[in-house]
């Protein structure tokens, strides 16, 4: 159930002034609507409840992020009906992207209106006082954090500001803050997020000590902090309540979702359905249906659009016995053998699909428009990650390669269901097993790019990818025209 307490605007894309409050629905009921001027707004603490649930709401527009990820990596390819189908993606994939590339600009604007009704919260936290307002602003920054994050990893540089909304005028005098001083910011907020979130989330889908922490050992990872990365990750595994659960099947369908494993996930539901003319305004996950295989007809899952597509490069990276692969990859052909579905082709048609994020079959409460509202959760930080980063912090920073293996292996063991699998590697080729392990652990949940940028490795696996440019992708167009001079384009765009 959405509610629009705030209207939300646009201004040079980062320029929102909030004021849009939609509801994550498996978080929280919301009261009738009304409206407020949002200068004088902060009178309740149900106020800044209704603040809070706006800053989560944003998670819901990260769905791009994990497609366009997954898709600008060497995991998949664009897909869907032709190759002039989502223009946009299509030219991430070939790595021909340019500022004027509108679905690039989607993710600039959606992060950074995260990030606006995070400080939308943090410029009146003194206004009122309540019991629960430290974990509440510990809450926010994380957000914050996260958005800030996710667009440091694509963009690079961008302008900060703390505390205080972004307004008109603002993109002409702020600079872009160098990449050192944006982590610089993140960790600030996590930090501060980690010393008063609970262990345990207060209600399904809200953040806690254990996610903080995760993502500031990632933030730390991403800058090659390794000591500061392994501590970190290190209380994640020792003082969190996190547990690999037996079967990794069961992770990716409904009664996987906020399990033992999930350190952080954003949370979907298929109550309320949406539009194409504001996928942002979905409460499903957009990505899930986009995956699907196209005029699908069978058991188990709906119809989609057949972007995100695997290749077979991709699918080969599994070992014989690896228990990961069927529950990754949907061999359509061996499907329709087995089960008798029939479905179409589209472009760039490989046979394989993301099955961690197929549409399933819905529920008889869900909403008709069935690519849009899938209710599947995102698992944005799952532990066995902060056991690979863990991994891959102690192994690259020269700190340990006995607790490497080990926590590469608690991976492995669940992989294969025994032993005798275990990774015995030291040096650079523990490394190279780890950044493997990452891949197919990983395969179809948005994260191998930014693997293979961050450890250099980009150049050599990506068809396309230029160096020295496709590191980053580009500012949009009217981001650079708004800012009259300030802000210069990324390199060799």
């Amino acid at each position: 159930m959405k509610r629009n307490i705030f209207n939300k605007i646009f201004i040079a894309g980062i320029i929102t002034v909030l004021v849009a409050v939609t509801s994550c629905q498996k978080y929280v009921e919301i009261s009738p609507e009304y409206s407020i001027d949002s200068e004088n707004y902060f009178n309740s603490e149900d106020d800044y409840r209704m603040a809070l649930i706006a800053a989560y709401d944003m998670l819901q527009s990260s769905y791009v992020n994990v497609i366009l990820g997954e898709i600008a990596s060497d995991n998949t390819l664009c897909g869907g009906e032709s190759p002039t189908d989502v223009i946009g993606w299509q030219q991430v994939d070939d790595m021909i992207h340019t500022p004027t590339n509108s679905n690039l600009k989607n993710l600039w604007d959606w992060m950074f209106a995260g990030v606006q009704r995070a400080n939308y919260f943090l410029e009146f936290k003194d206004k009122l006082d309540f019991d629960d307002k430290e974990q509440m602003i510990g809450e926010v920054r994380f957000l914050r954090a996260y958005y800030n994050f996710e667009l440091v990893k694509w963009f690079g540089p961008i302008p900060l500001k703390v505390d205080q909304r972004f307004k008109l005028g603002d993109e002409k005098t702020i600079p872009r803050s160098p990449v050192s001083e944006v982590y610089a910011f993140i960790e600030e907020d996590l930090i501060y997020a980690e010393s008063v979130l609970p262990d345990f989330p207060v209600e399904k889908g809200r953040v806690t000590k254990g996610a903080a922490q995760a993502l500031l050992g990632k933030a730390y990872l991403y800058q090659e902090k390794f000591p500061e990365a392994a501590e970190v990750l290190e209380r994640v595994i020792t003082e969190g309540p996190y547990t690999l659960v037996e079967d990794y099947s069961s992770i990716f369908e409904a009664e996987g979702e906020n399990g033992t494993e999930s350190v952080f996930e954003v949370q979907y539901t298929e109550l309320e359905g949406a539009g194409f003319g504001c996928l942002q305004c979905s409460e499903g996950n957009v990505a899930v249906g986009f995956s699907g295989v196209r005029s699908y007809e069978g058991p188990l899952f709906t119809p989609g659009f057949s972007f995100n597509v695997p290749t077979q490069e991709a699918v080969d990276q599994f070992e014989s016995g690896d228990l990961r692969k069927d529950v990754t990859i949907l061999d359509i052909v061996e499907w329709s053998e087995e089960t008798g579905a029939v479905y179409t082709t589209g472009n760039e048609h490989t046979g394989y699909f993301n099955r961690k994020y197929l549409p399933r079959k819905r529920s008889e409460n869900a909403q008709n428009d069935l690519n849009l509202t899938n209710p599947n959760n995102y698992r944005a930080i799952r532990y066995a990650d902060v056991l690979l980063m863990a991994a891959e912090a102690y192994n690259r920073g020269g700190l340990s390669d006995a607790k490497a293996q080990e926590y590469l292996n608690m991976v492995r063991r669940r992989a294969f269901g025994d032993v005798n699998h275990d990774i015995t590697l030291s040096g650079a080729a523990l490394t190279d097993a780890i950044y493997h392990e990452r891949r197919v652990e990983l395969l179809g949940e948005g994260h191998h790019f930014f693997d293979l940028v961050r450890t250099g490795r980009a150049a050599q696996e990506i068809e396309g990818f230029t160096a020295n440019k496709n590191e980053l992708f580009p500012i949009p167009i009217e981001e650079i025209g708004f800012s009259d001079g300030n802000w210069s384009q990324n390199p060799n765009y």
